[in-house]
């Protein structure tokens, strides 16, 4: 297990109402030992994103999904698949010949992140360029405030 990783849901708390309002049924606890911080972790982990987004409607072996995901090493995939078996959104299925066979699919649970993986992307790809423009934004002003005078920072 994961160093940090409780084996069961700790009591988590919805953060305090804001004044005058009621709590924020969108907020969760940031504790770390949090349930929902603990998944969010895990679902948000690049590699997890990677893997749920390539198994969409199919099945792979452990080497089609290493062959796929660029710069992961042999030792991540292996974790990150079990993570995600853990969860409960990762199938795997060794089939009994020789050499085994190994195969990772998604499960229903894992399909129904994967429709929300894909808002993100799309959301993504609708807001690069505005992002692409505020990070040369900023890069322009940094670089500038590195090239002020001393006494003028």
């Amino acid at each position: 297990m994961e160093e940090g990783t409780s084996k069961s849901p700790s009591n988590c708390r919805v953060t305090e109402p804001a004044e005058g309002g009621d709590t924020d049924p969108f907020q969760w606890d940031t504790r770390e030992d949090c349930e929902v911080r603990q998944i969010l972790d895990r679902v948000a982990d690049k590699w997890s994103l990677l893997v749920i987004a390539l198994l969409d409607r199919r099945v792979l072996r452990f080497t089609e999904l290493r062959r796929e995901i660029d710069g992961i090493s042999q030792r991540m995939l292996t974790v990150t698949l079990r993570q995600l078996e853990r969860d409960g959104l990762v199938r795997r299925t060794v089939h009994p010949v020789v050499p085994p066979r190994v195969e990772y699919e998604l499960t229903a649970l894992g399909g129904t992140l994967h429709t929300t993986i894909r808002s993100l992307v799309t959301w993504t790809e609708e807001h690069q360029n505005e992002i692409a423009a505020a990070r040369a934004d900023y890069d322009a002003r940094a670089a500038a405030e590195e090239d002020a005078p001393a006494g003028v920072r």
